[in-house]
Parts: structure tokens; sequence; C-alpha cells
């Protein structure tokens, strides 16, 4: 998985003086944030008073299978979203295969998933079909595409498991909610069982906010990564 940050608009100093606005009105004036200021952003998570956190704004580019994509574009209060169209442009034959490190073997119940390794052989079996199949899908593709037949035709028989691009637009708040929903994390009030492939996604969008908005992140965890 492949995560860029392409532009930001996000600073901890962005959530303390739009939060500020309610009581100062005119007199507020945008300042750097200071360490007296962890304490207001920590009532605002704390308190669930969400909306000064939509000021900070990130945009990213991704790179991640369509099954990965079509996750991620479930989160639609406070994204935006431009993805690369097959209508428009022909689909490279690059394909997802997870590595030696993903489990395999699903154990429990629907929302509460736990994960187990796997057998070596159940790993070679799982490289062995994707690979068939999607050897299988790539060649037709062009074949379709080789004999005029439109883009967005021929890209009905590619798997989900083909890589796509997309730009992500989202605010610290959004982002927060994605967060909580897409990692699991030992601090989180309430446990998420994330699909590993958004978690991998998640987990480098994580490292830009923690950058970015240090104290913001900070109240993120000490408040359960619960979004405000």
């Amino acid at each position: 998985m492949h995560v860029s940050l392409i532009k930001h608009a996000a600073e901890d100093a962005d959530v303390t003086s739009a939060a500020r606005v309610s009581t100062l009105g005119g007199e507020t004036r945008y300042v750097e944030a200071t360490d007296k200021d962890a304490g207001l952003i920590n009532f605002l998570m704390r308190d669930r008073h969400g909306s000064p956190f939509e000021h900070a704004t990130m945009t990213f580019y991704i790179e991640a299978p369509i099954f990965v994509a079509r996750e991620f574009m479930r989160h639609r209060a406070g994204w935006s979203y431009n993805e690369e169209s097959g209508r428009y442009k022909e689909i490279q034959p690059v394909f997802y295969v997870p590595d030696q490190h993903r489990k395999l073997i699903q154990v429990g119940k629907p929302g509460a998933y736990e994960f187990e390794a796997g057998t070596e052989e159940q790993r070679v079996a799982v490289r062995s079909h994707l690979s068939s199949a999607y050897s299988w899908a790539s060649r037709h593709y062009w074949l379709l595409i080789d004999r005029g037949i439109s883009r967005e035709i021929a890209r009905a028989a590619l798997p989900v498991g083909v890589y796509t691009s997309f730009y992500a637009t989202c605010n610290a708040r959004s982002l927060m909610h994605f967060l909580s929903l897409r990692t699991k994390h030992s601090a989180a009030k309430v446990p998420s069982f994330p699909q590993r492939e958004i978690e991998m996604v998640a987990e480098q969008m994580e490292e830009q906010f923690k950058t970015l908005m240090p104290v913001t992140y900070e109240a993120f965890n000490k408040h359960g990564r619960v979004a405000p």
C-alpha cells in the first residue's frame, strides 16, 4: 500500500484558533499553539466539541487494491475523493498478493474476527491461485482492448485485487473517525476489527497525522481514540 501526503493545512493551532472564535468573536487571531493549548484541545476532545477539528485539512494520494478503495469510500462525511478511471485510461496489470506476514485464517463471529497465520501449504495456495486468476483476467482484459472493445467494457474482466489510485481529502475530525474504525489499537475504548489491508493504509495516514498535529493526536489517544 502506498500513501503520500500531497498537501495540508493542518496543525494544532487550526483547532485552537477555531475554538476561540466562540468566546472572542472578532478579537480572535490565528496564533501558533503553545503548551497551554493542550488543555483546550483535550477539553474539546473529551467533551466531543468536534467542529474546531474540521478546520485542519489533509489531502492524501493512495495506491491500493480496488477492494481497499471500496472500503475507504464508505467514509463519506468530511471526505472528498477522486479516483483513476478505467473508462478513460488503460488499467495497468498490477495486482495484490498477500505477503508472508498476512494471516490467512478467519476465526470468530462477524464483527469480532481474529485471524491465524495458516499453514505454508495454504500460503502457497493463496499465491498460486491468485496469481493464476490475475494472469487470466489480465490476459482477457488486453484481448478485449486489442479487439477494439472500449475500456469501460473491458475493465469488467478485472478482479478487485487490481490496484487503483485516488486522492482523498479529509479534515482532522473525519480522519480520527476513520482511524478509530480502520485500526486495531490498544488505546481504543471501542474495539475495531479492520481488514488488514485497509489498516495498512490507515497506519501510514496516522503517522502523517501524528507529525502534523501532535497535541491533537495525543489527545485522541488519551481519550480512547473516539472522534469528537
